[in-house]
């Protein structure tokens, strides 16, 4: 069965699950007295209170819908605000270090999800964008797409800010910023990272497997990404940054953008 885009999956069936409509207590049985699924008889000490669950079984959760934008922070820096970041840059700009370093020095809790580590997610059938771009890669990078801006809406839904990173290219609507929109929401914080081509090509050296490319894709990559300058968009150089200052700077340019955030 197909369902909508941004839609909540269907409940699980199978042992331990409830059916649909009857909460999931109702359905245990059990003596007078006793806690239904306990095994508790009544007598002995009272056990544990447990948490409130839904007519699946399962915690509830917030569902995900489109993030919109957050407050402005309180404080210098993004603060404790809530947020969905979008780092752009082409292979080797230090993208998911950066991300990662951001996400984890954050004092609230804070989520990374990585494109192409989802699209890696397909192990047999993988289509390596390297072998050429086709309709099969391009059906899987769109899948990614929209799996991560499925997590990244359910992760703000319950409190906890995220930040994507990705090769989006100013000049390819498919690769471009139009889907990250639709799949997350008008919230979502874009911030382009785009070192000098001799820092990226050196970066790109020292990767290995499907990761690192030839030098004439990477200067490709990187001349078309010169075209974000202009777009309105913020740009970090971090040709002369290390990753903790890249870091800071980056909490610098979004606590910027949340207060006078950027039209694309």
């Amino acid at each position: 069965m197909q369902h909508a885009v941004g839609a909540p999956l269907p409940p699980p069936h199978g042992p331990g699950i409830g059916h649909v409509g009857r909460p999931y207590q109702a359905q245990q049985t059990g003596h007078p007295g006793q806690a239904p699924g306990s095994g508790w008889s009544g007598t002995g000490p009272t056990p544990p209170a447990r948490e409130a669950v839904g007519h699946t079984g399962h915690v509830q959760l917030p569902p995900g819908g489109p993030v919109p934008l957050p407050a402005p922070p309180a404080e210098p820096g993004t603060g404790g605000a809530t947020l969905a970041v979008l780092l752009i840059g082409p292979a080797g700009a230090g993208k998911t270090t950066v991300a990662k370093l951001w996400a984890a020095r954050r004092r609230v809790p804070t989520a990374h999800v990585s494109l192409d580590d989802v699209r890696e997610w397909v192990r047999s059938g993988f289509a390596d964008p390297q072998a050429g771009w086709n309709d099969h890669s391009e059906a899987q990078y769109r899948l990614a797409r929209r799996t991560c801006g499925f997590a990244a809406r359910n992760f703000l839904a319950n409190g906890i800010s995220c930040i994507l990173d990705d090769a989006v290219f100013p000049d390819r609507p498919v690769v471009g910023l139009g889907g990250w929109k639709r799949h997350v929401g008008p919230g979502l914080l874009p911030v382009v990272l785009l070192p000098g081509l001799e820092i990226v090509l050196e970066r790109n050296a020292a990767r290995s497997g499907n990761r690192r490319l030839s030098d004439e894709e990477v200067a490709r990559i990187h001349g078309r990404m010169a075209g974000w300058y202009g777009s309105g968009l913020p740009i970090i150089d971090n040709s002369t940054y290390d990753v903790e200052t890249t870091a800071r700077v980056l909490d610098d340019v979004l606590a910027r953008s949340i207060a006078s955030p950027p039209a694309w």
